[in-house]
């Protein structure tokens, strides 16, 4: 009977450990999701501040080359017939 017993012990003895191990882990788990939260938080900012600075990259590259510097004139006409033919394109359609 003292076998069963000590068997009966050692069982619990280990069940006690494991469910002290579930619970680290599950606090563990717990921890990380936060983390990752934090971190697809920061993600999302910090692309969303990306496409902040490469659209007004973007507008001072136009507005750069829309001052006609030596070096931008080629740009710079290319973009203001690029206009032009959206304006002609705009007024074509208000007319019809």
């Amino acid at each position: 009977m003292s076998e069963i017993a000590e068997i009966i012990n050692s069982v619990e003895d280990r069940l006690g450990k494991l469910l002290i191990i579930i619970d680290s882990l599950e606090k563990k788990s717990i921890q990380q999701s936060t983390e990752l939260e934090k971190a697809l938080a920061i993600i999302v900012k910090q692309s969303d501040e990306v496409q902040q600075l490469k659209s007004e990259c973007n507008s001072l590259k136009m507005a750069n080359s829309l001052l006609g510097g030596d070096e931008n004139k080629r740009d710079t006409k290319l973009k203001i017939n690029s206009l032009i033919r959206e304006i002609d394109y705009c007024i074509a359609q208000l007319s019809d």
